[in-house]
């Protein structure tokens, strides 16, 4: 018996067999000693084989996946925490303010899926709250991105889901990502009326979300169309990067590959660095080399 993976909840997983029936099973303990790195060694998305077991199922088999992603598990760093397997994409629902997000953890969580190779898409949310002063800030925001290749689009969802969103989510199975308080669950209960996802209020004392989802959970929109809202993420550790493949995960950093002087340039402080170089010229933001530089030395720039 064959399905997939749409809630994990622990000890027990919802699994969605291939007639649409929904039923739960559990994960052998063996599972979990063959992945001593991974804290659950299955995710939303997973294709499973199920076996019958008294009133439930288990899960005899894991098929192997296409990608998925991770990030440094929040309880143990030594450890990766993953996210969801088996996506074609994903949109990072951020705001500008209550709560804002940062460009560090914009830039991260774009690194992460570079490093997987998924897709990613920016949707900047809460436009209703946004005054006139705020304007320049968006709009640099929003050329950066799209100048580096990242579709960027700012709404209040508040008004309904725009028509460039619904056209991103057509035939596919979208991860979505984002603080608490951004608008995920919103965005989650306009697709389809009877998810009922709890909507956080923001906390006025740091103007940040309320964490409402508390288990990763995929949503069928129709036969071909999924989503999986993740529970809110206040940081974002990069997992599974080596530090020295890292530029390759900036588009634009990637694009000037081999034009430094030497070939295993950390773009640091070496002589000749094409990508400082694109930095001084301002071809290369300087919040991304930033960000860059942040993820190299290790530091927290992702709040």
């Amino acid at each position: 018996m064959k399905g997939v993976i749409i809630k994990s909840t622990g000890s027990w997983y919802s699994v969605r067999l291939r007639d649409g029936k929904e039923v739960k099973a559990r994960l052998p303990g063996r599972f979990k000693l063959e992945n001593k790195k991974i804290s659950n060694p299955i995710a939303v998305g997973d294709n499973v084989e199920l076996l019958p077991e008294a009133e439930n199922f288990v899960i005899g088999f894991i098929a192997p996946r296409k990608n998925y992603i991770v990030r440094k598990s929040p309880k143990n760093k030594y450890f990766s925490h993953m996210i969801a397997a088996n996506i074609d994409q994903a949109i990072l629902i951020t705001s500008y303010k209550k709560p804002r997000t940062s460009l560090g953890f914009i830039d991260r969580f774009l690194v992460t899926l570079e490093a997987f190779r998924i897709p990613g898409y920016i949707l900047i949310n809460k436009s209703d709250l946004y005054l006139k002063e705020d304007q320049a800030g968006l709009e640099g925001i929003m050329d950066l991105y799209e100048s580096i290749g990242y579709q960027t689009i700012m709404t209040s969802l508040l008004g309904g889901i725009p028509h460039r969103v619904h056209d991103w989510l057509r035939a596919k199975t979208t991860l979505l990502s984002g603080h608490s308080g951004a608008g995920k669950s919103t965005l989650i209960n306009l697709l389809q009326s009877n998810a009922n996802q709890q909507i956080g209020k923001i906390s006025d004392f740091a103007s940040k979300g309320v964490h409402t989802t508390t288990f990763a959970e995929m949503f069928s929109l129709d036969g071909d169309t999924d989503v999986i809202d993740t529970p809110g993420i206040k940081e974002l550790g990069l997992a599974e990067i080596k530090i020295k493949e890292l530029s390759h995960y900036f588009p634009e950093m990637r694009e000037l590959i081999g034009q430094c002087k030497y070939n295993n340039c950390m773009h640091l402080n070496e002589p000749s660095c094409a990508v400082r170089e694109a930095v001084k010229s301002k071809n290369i933001a300087l919040s991304r080399f930033e960000s860059y530089l942040s993820m190299m030395q290790a530091n927290d720039n992702r709040r």
